[in-house]
């Protein structure tokens, strides 16, 4: 067993998430209120980052690309790069399935040369990454981007009120969904560490209830969408923004 902390978290990791693309992860993205996520998180990520048939984007911890192969068409490529073996599988077989030739998978992101992207996206992954891994990624970023280039991540909120309303009444829901060591972020925490790496870079919320909501019924597509049209609003509420369940970090 390593006696390195950084290095034991990632073999934690691996072993979560290879458990997770064995299947489950297959099934669960495919459901209906799932991809109504996806669809529209890819729309909010062209609209704020501008990209398009130019842009060369790379996403990090792409697991199965289900992102990935909705934001292929609308860019002109996509590098998608995860530590797991069963996740780059399965990202490679689907592209292939949907046709697409500007999609590329890559295991760890060896090879990746600098100032290669226009755009750089993160879904849900910064809080996987050991607190030593978090503090040099956006240094790691920025060599990634050309000049000008745009980064944008989406991870769970340290203050979202979702997260203490499930540890509260379903803990063990909670759990199930969480891997051994990810944890929720601080937004103004986070920001600095990408301020502090030379980036202008602006926090915002993405949503009170409908991530959650496909998460625990991922069948719902109209629940989804109904929760969506809530969090439009619930997200421009200045009193309430902050406890929102995910926040973004758009970072130039």
């Amino acid at each position: 067993m390593s006696t390195d902390p950084g290095k034991a978290v990632f073999e934690r990791e691996l072993a979560y998430h290879e458990r997770l693309y064995a299947g489950f992860a297959q099934r669960h993205f495919a459901r209906p209120a799932v991809r109504a996520l996806r669809a529209h998180l890819v729309s909010r990520i062209l609209r704020i980052s501008g990209a398009g048939p130019e842009s060369r984007v790379l996403s990090l911890g792409c697991g199965i690309g289900d992102t990935e192969i909705l934001l292929a068409p609308r860019v002109g490529e996509v590098v998608g790069v995860d530590l797991s073996p069963a996740a780059i599988r399965q990202a490679r077989a689907d592209a292939q399935a949907a046709g697409l030739r500007n999609a590329r998978f890559l295991e760890g992101g060896l090879g990746l040369e600098i100032g290669e992207f226009s755009l750089v996206i993160a879904i849900f992954f910064l809080h996987h990454l050991p607190d030593s891994v978090l503090a040099s990624a956006p240094r790691y970023v920025r060599r990634l981007l050309q000049p000008g280039g745009l980064f944008y991540s989406l991870d769970p909120n340290r203050y979202r009120l979702s997260g203490a309303i499930g540890r509260l009444v379903v803990p063990g829901l909670m759990k199930k969904y969480q891997s051994p060591d990810e944890r929720e972020l601080i937004p103004r925490a986070t920001a600095d560490l990408f301020a502090n790496a030379g980036f202008r870079c602006r926090i915002d919320y993405y949503d009170f209830l409908s991530s959650p909501l496909a998460g625990l019924f991922p069948g719902w597509r109209a629940g989804y969408l109904a929760s969506r049209a809530a969090d439009e609003v619930l997200r421009r509420t200045p009193l309430l923004r902050r406890f929102g369940s995910n926040f973004e970090i758009v970072a130039r």
